[in-house]
Parts: C-alpha cells; sequence; structure tokens
C-alpha cells in the first residue's frame, strides 16, 4: 500500500490529466455499461410474432450507437491521458533518480556495485513504464466497470447482485495469494539482474586484466552462476505469474454459471425476471469478470513493474549527504590546514585513522608515504570532505571544513589522482569541465603540463572527440590531461595523488618542474610511492596503521634510521642516499 500511495502522490502531481482520466473513466464505462441495459429492452420489447415495438426498437439502437461513439472518444482520450501521466511519470523519475545519484554520500557509492545502481537507473525505469502503461489504461476502467456494474445489478436485482457479491471473494483471495509469491519473486529477479548487470560491466571495463591473468574461464563460471540464480528466480515467478489468469477465469466462469441457473429459475416461475433483464444480468456478468481477467492477464508487467519501482523508491530513499545549506563559502583562501585529534573508519568494527593532529602553513609541500593500506588517500578523502571525520575537526584557515560549502572548499582545491576521469567531449570540454575559459588560457595549461604536443597532432586538435574510456589515447597521455585541468585554474590547494605514476621519466621531469612553478606558494599535498619525487617536500609524513609514525625532512628521516630509512632503501638499495 506504502507503494501504491507513493505513485498516486506522484501521479497526483499532474492533477489535470489524473482527474481527466478519472473522469473519462467513468464516462466510458457507464456507456458501456448502459448498452446491456438498452440492450436487454429490446429484448422485451420482442414479445411474439406480430408483437414487436419496432419504433421503440429503432429508438434505442439511435441511443445504442451515439453511447458506442462515446465510449469509442472516451477510451481514446483516456489513453492518451494516461500515456501521458506514464511518460511524464517516468521521465520524472529518472530525473528523480540521477539527481539522487548526486546527492548521495560518497560511502553509498563506494559500498554499492555501480551495475547495480545503473540497473535502478535504466532499465528498472524502463520495466516501470512498460509495466504501468500497462495497469493504467486497465486500472481505472477495471475499477469502475467493478464498482458501477455491482450498482447496476442491485437497482435491477438485488438478489441476483448479492450473488456476486458472495461468490466475488474467491477471485480475490486467489489473486492475493498469488500475488505475494510474484512480489517475492519477481523482487528476486530484479536483484539478479542488477548483479548480472554488474559483473559483465565489470568484465568488460577490466578485459585486458582478465586476459592477462587467465581469468576467462573463472570469470565464465562465476556468470554461469549469477545467470542460472535469474534464471531459477525469472522460471519461478514466470510459473507463479502464469496462474492468475485461469484461477480468475475459472472464478468468474463459476460466477456466470450461477447466475444463468438462478436468472433461469427466477424466470420460469415469473418471479420479476424476464428474459431481457436475464441478457442483461449476463451481459454484466461478463463485463465484471472483465476486469479480473484483464488484470491477471497483464499481472506479470504489473508486478514486475512494482517490483522494479519498488528497487528504484529504495535509492531514492537513501540518505542525501549531510547538507550544507546555509554554511558560508571559503574565500581568499591562503591554504593554513589544520587536523586537531581526528579519529576515522570507514567501518566502526575496523579502526584506520585514530587522534592525527597536524598543522600545515601556507605554502609548505607535505608528502605522504607508508605502505598500501596505510591511511593516504582516506587522509585526502577527509581534506576534500568526500567522508567526514567520526571524531575531531579539520579547518582550513581557521574555519571549520564543516563549516564550509562542499562547493567551495573543493573549488579551492587541485586534485590530480592516479586512476583519471575523461567524460564524452571533446579535448577542451575535458580540460575545461565546464568552467569558462578562454582558448589561450587552455593552451598555455597544456603546454605546462606537456600535453600540448601530442593534442596538436591530432586530426581535430583540441576539438577532437573522446568517449569516457579516453579513446585511444595511452594512460599516461589521460593523465596528462588531468593535470592540465589543474594548471588551468591554478587553485590555492593541491592534491597530487600519484599523479606521476603513470608518465614515462622524461616526461615526469617536466611535469616535476611545472608542479614547482605551480606549488610555489600554495599548500600542497602529495602522495607518493616513489620516494624520490618527494625529496624537496617541506614535510614528508610517514604513515602507517593510519598513524602519523614519522615526520621531518627527507635528510632528517634518514637520519633517524626509522620506518622511512627502510621505505627509501628498500627502493635506492643501491643508491646514495
Amino acid at each position: 500500500m506504502k507503494l501504491y500511495k507513493q505513485i498516486f502522490k506522484d501521479l497526483g502531481k499532474d492533477k489535470f490529466f489524473l482527474f481527466s482520466s478519472i473522469i473519462l473513466a467513468i464516462i466510458y464505462v457507464v456507456a458501456s455499461l448502459y448498452l446491456p441495459i438498452l440492450a436487454g429492452d429490446c429484448v422485451d420489447l420482442i414479445v411474439e410474432k406480430g408483437n414487436v415495438n419496432f419504433e421503440k426498437i429503432f429508438q434505442i439502437f439511435i441511443i445504442m450507437g451515439l453511447l458506442l461513439v462515446i465510449a469509442a472518444i472516451a477510451q481514446y482520450l483516456l489513453n492518451l491521458c494516461n500515456n501521458h501521466l506514464i511518460y511524464k511519470y517516468a521521465a520524472s523519475l529518472r530525473k528523480r533518480t540521477f539527481e539522487k545519484l548526486e546527492r548521495l554520500p560518497l560511502k553509498y557509492l563506494d559500498s554499492h556495485p555501480s551495475g547495480d545502481i545503473l540497473s535502478r537507473l535504466s532499465s528498472d525505469i524502463e520495466v516501470v513504464n512498460d509495466g504501468l502503461l500497462i495497469g493504467m489504461n486497465q486500472l481505472f476502467i477495471g475499477v469502475f466497470t467493478i464498482v458501477m456494474t455491482l450498482v447496476f445489478m442491485f437497482i435491477l436485482n438485488y438478489i441476483m447482485a448479492i450473488v456476486v457479491v458472495v461468490l466475488t471473494p474467491l477471485s480475490l483471495f486467489a489473486a492475493r495469494f498469488i500475488a505475494k509469491n510474484i512480489n517475492r519473486y519477481f523482487y528476486q529477479q530484479a536483484s539478479y539482474r542488477g548483479e548480472q548487470i554488474a559483473f559483465i560491466e565489470e568484465m568488460m571495463n577490466n578485459q585486458k586484466v582478465v586476459r592477462a591473468f587467465n581469468y576467462e574461464d573463472k570469470s565464465e563460471e562465476d556468470f554461469s552462476i549469477i545467470t542460472d540464480k535469474l534464471e531459477d528466480a525469472t522460471r519461478k515467478s514466470s510459473f507463479f505469474s502464469a496462474l492468475p489468469n485461469p484461477v480468475t477465469r475459472f472464478v468468474n466462469a463459476l460466477i456466470y454459471a450461477v447466475i444463468i441457473l438462478i436468472g433461469a429459475l427466477l424466470t420460469i416461475y415469473n418471479l420479476g425476471f424476464s428474459v431481457g433483464l436475464l441478457m442483461t444480468f449476463l451481459s454484466f456478468a461478463s463485463k465484471y469478470a472483465t476486469p479480473f481477467n484483464d488484470i491477471s492477464s497483464v499481472i506479470t508487467e504489473l508486478e514486475n513493474a512494482l517490483t522494479c519501482l519498488k528497487r528504484v523508491y529504495e535509492l531514492l530513499d537513501e540518505e542525501d549527504e549531510v547538507s550544507d545549506k546555509g554554511n558560508k563559502n571559503l574565500e581568499a583562501v591562503e591554504g593554513n590546514i589544520s587536523l586537531n585529534d581526528v579519529s576515522f573508519s570507514y567501518d566502526v568494527n575496523q579502526k584506520l585513522i585514530e587522534h592525527l593532529s597536524l598543522n600545515v602553513k601556507k605554502g609548505q609541500k607535505i608528502a605522504l608515504v607508508g605502505p598500501t593500506g596505510c591511511g593516504k588517500t582516506t587522509f585526502i578523502n577527509l581534506l576534500m570532505r568526500f567522508y567526514d571525520v567520526n571524531k575531531g575537526s579539520i579547518s582550513v584557515d581557521g574555519h571549520n571544513i564543516k563549516a564550509i560549502t562542499r562547493d567551495s572548499l573543493r573549488r579551492n582545491y587541485g586534485m590530480v589522482l592516479q586512476d583519471t576521469y575523461l567524460r564524452y567531449g571533446t579535448i577542451e570540454e575535458n580540460i575545461t569541465m565546464g568552467d569558462n575559459f578562454t582558448h589561450e588560457q587552455v593552451v598555455e595549461a597544456a603546454k605546462m603540463s606537456s600535453c600540448d604536443h601530442f593534442i596538436s597532432l591530432l586530426k581535430d586538435g583540441y576539438n577532437t572527440l573522446i568517449d569516457e574510456n579516453g579513446g585511444d589515447f595511452s594512460q599516461g597521455q589521460k593523465q596528462l590531461i588531468a593535470i592540465c585541468r589543474v594548471m588551468l585554474r591554478l587553485p590555492p590547494m593541491l592534491i597530487l595523488d600519484e599523479a606521476t605514476s603513470s608518465i614515462d621519466t622524461r616526461t615526469e621531469i617536466k611535469i616535476q618542474q611545472a608542479f614547482n612553478i605551480l606549488m610555489k606558494n600554495k599548500t600542497s599535498f602529495i602522495v607518493a610511492h616513489r620516494l624520490s619525487t618527494i625529496k624537496d617536500a617541506d614535510i614528508i609524513l610517514v604513515m602507517k596503521d593510519g598513524n602519523v609514525i614519522e615526520s621531518g625532512t627527507h635528510q632528517d628521516l634518514l637520519k633517524k634510521k626509522g620506518f622511512y630509512y627502510e621505505l627509501y632503501n628498500s627502493q635506492f638499495v643501491n643508491e646514495d642516499s
């Protein structure tokens, strides 16, 4: 019921078409149900040979013709209204779901397969669109047909109407039992379909790794397991979805037979029941049964749509990232950063960063080193407020970053990651990322980041279209484009997370020279595994198990002969320190 209420709440936003659909459904049903009454009157006007009121029958035929025209027009307009409602609802659902995706905390995105999220945004909403369109075309007409048929039958003969009302629950109970099982298996089916899409996407995006490590057989085996689960859920849902139609048809046939028997007895014994009235009731019984048969015939599509809609609403009901509305913008940034007794963990049962305190002054270059999983990237996530600290606080120029808008905080950071992100569009669009920069500014930044050379060699230069995977560019070229974005913006604070990991040594020297110019008088955080790249850092923070265990300059740390000394010598065992 909660799901149905939500659907009609959303559909109710377009009140004109919703009310129009209801009114048109009533007009169609009343016109359709009045036809059997008129047909029964015609039969009663045929008493015997030579005793037929043709004039009255002709008048009734004219009225019946007008009613048929009215019913046809009403049904046509009803379908138009329903199409408008559902297509607009589906479009609104897609928009709301995508907007929700932009507001979800990174914790949700990191903990859910991208393929499953993609399935909810695309295929699930498409199933909702098709299923609800079929359901809406049956719903209003079906509900009003059932109600109005009972009203007409009570008016004409309450005994026969009571018989129908007593037998009706048999059909409803059968439909309810079957629907419960259908919903359960359709939800499993949708979940496994999302799991399958996630697996396919993962294998497609990593085919080089799959083939390099001969993972083909194992991936096929894993895919078969997922497919078997999907097949099992689909088979069970198909079995139960095939039951409603024959069950409801059997119950409705039973009602029809009982009406014939009782009506015939009332007519034979002349108990206020005529042949024409019997014919009218038989027609009403058929019309009364039609909505149950129609709904049962599309129950598969309808239940599948409701199940997929439930998955979409589950996404929409997720909590948004903590709002920073009302927070102040960070302006005129100098770059003084302070971490005060910061503690953070992704999982409450697994500690990561604990009681970390650090003061970074304007213009300092801070290097973060340590083994994999020690908390370097987590440290960056906290600085950028991709995650909020569990305890303690982080401040920029004395302002707690929780009191600052995320937009203004992140605009004051230039960030280059090891994993590059390129979207579909031109190279220049990938560099500007929607901001207003002139072509000359883009070219200048490209020259500083050493990517102007290979871009200029392309046929369309900076207007070359690339796909979201970077097209035929090498990993190093894609990373140079990502570095160019930062060069273009000249932010007061920089974060370089393995920014030159995919670049050859010669290009790396050029990039380091450009970075030295860029980092002048700017607070910089550098995450590096190659320790030769951070020798000139003002402070090197050596992290292990989420804690800073050593800090100082390169020479100071080497003299201590501690953990940093061991890391450095493991890379340069044959070089002088």
